[in-house]
């Protein structure tokens, strides 16, 4: 069974595009061979900590979106925790949406009278 997760990561300021580029393949990659897929990757780019972390004040944000059992995660966290190139990293599981029932009006509460 799949389930829906948001990862978002940031790495460290100082790195080039070339290494930022390989980061994000690296972590695809690892997510595809844990069975994970439809992989959304956004680069939000370099922006200012709200804190210092690991005494840097900007960051490279990057979010993942994808479909992935949940075994997947335990190894992808740990790759992330192991490297030096991620300082801050939190991943989500995303609620299923529900879909409405498809009625043609809705049915409002009934009102009730007031007593005085």
């Amino acid at each position: 069974m799949t389930t829906t997760y948001e990862t978002m990561y940031i790495l460290r300021p100082d790195l080039g595009d070339e290494l930022i580029e390989q980061a994000v393949t690296k972590y695809q990659n690892l997510l595809r061979d844990q069975g994970a897929e439809d992989i959304q990757i956004q680069n939000r780019g370099k922006r200012r900590l709200a804190y210092e972390i690991k005494k840097h004040r900007d960051g490279i944000y990057i979010q993942l979106n994808y479909a992935a059992p949940a075994t997947a995660i335990v190894p992808f966290e740990r790759a992330m925790r192991l490297s030096e190139e991620v300082i801050r990293y939190l991943t989500i599981k995303q609620e299923a949406e529900q879909e409405k029932p498809a009625t043609a009006k809705e049915e409002k509460p009934a009102k009730v009278a007031a007593t005085v």
